[in-house]
């Protein structure tokens, strides 16, 4: 049998549409009395499922508005849609039991006020599944090709003060630490478990991991636009303490690793 250049060139795009059906994503949506957004939210994901093949897994995180049972009406009709309990209450919790009941090469985690663009979505898919070497895809919020609508000026200057903070520290070209909206390999997220982080820290916690172990990583500028229904479960002051903790937490393991790979030598 005789292979020519067209040949080969059709091959490997049979190849590659191929792949877009197999490497699959899992999108995680941690949820907490979210019931006047989530119609919204979930009727934009399954329009958004022409574009990209993916599974929905809600981690209700005790919930008392009956966001559970209103995702379960959904999960009936879309076999694609799943549902879980936190067994344990905090948001690194409900991330954790997300990331565990994943199937797909892909986890990427979105919350469930759309204040991230669903467009970045593909473009993050894009990126991690073209390259095999990248661990994870990290959106920035603070590039000038970016556009950030409806943030507080103060809570944005706060953020922009944080995250340089930390990017001072573990001296990093990353400046978004923490946004939540990010994309990860499966199989890398699962050796960053155990989670330590209680809340929204967590955010905080996963790509402190992957810079301190030395995982590979891209950044990309994503767009923001700040919650329009329901009401923001962030609490500057609440919050303070628990990213300081997950901070000196990633950085006492930077220390020990490095201490390590100089005792190797």
């Amino acid at each position: 049998m005789i292979f020519t250049n067209k040949t080969n060139v059709s091959f490997w795009n049979f190849i590659k549409t191929v792949l877009k059906f197999i490497m699959k994503l899992s999108i995680i949506i941690p949820v907490y009395n979210e019931i006047a957004q989530l119609n919204k939210t979930i009727k934009k994901l399954i329009s958004f499922k022409k574009k990209l093949k993916f599974e929905l897994i809600f981690i209700d995180d005790f919930s008392s508005d009956g966001s559970f049972a209103y995702i379960k009406k959904y999960k009936k009709r879309f076999s694609f849609i799943k549902v879980f309990k936190n067994k344990k209450k905090g948001l690194g919790s409900a991330i954790e039991t997300g990331i565990k009941n994943s199937k797909n090469d892909y986890v990427c985690f979105f919350m469930s006020d759309l204040s991230d663009d669903i467009n970045d979505l593909f473009r993050y898919y894009k990126t991690i599944s073209q390259n095999i070497k990248i661990d994870a895809v990290f959106g920035t919020r603070f590039s000038r090709k970016s556009k950030v609508l409806n943030y507080p000026h103060f809570k944005l200057f706060l953020n922009r003060l944080a995250n340089n903070f930390i990017r001072l520290i573990f001296l990093s070209n990353y400046n978004d630490f923490t946004n939540a909206f990010k994309i990860y390999k499966r199989k890398t997220l699962i050796k960053l478990l155990p989670i330590v982080s209680e809340n929204f820290n967590v955010f905080l916690e996963l790509p402190l991991k992957i810079i301190t172990r030395k995982y590979h990583y891209k950044i990309i500028p994503i767009n923001w636009n700040g919650r329009k229904t329901g009401v923001s479960k962030f609490k500057i002051k609440e919050m303070s303490s628990k990213y300081i903790f997950t901070l000196l937490y990633c950085l006492l393991e930077k220390i020990l690793l490095n201490k390590k790979i100089k005792w190797k030598f």
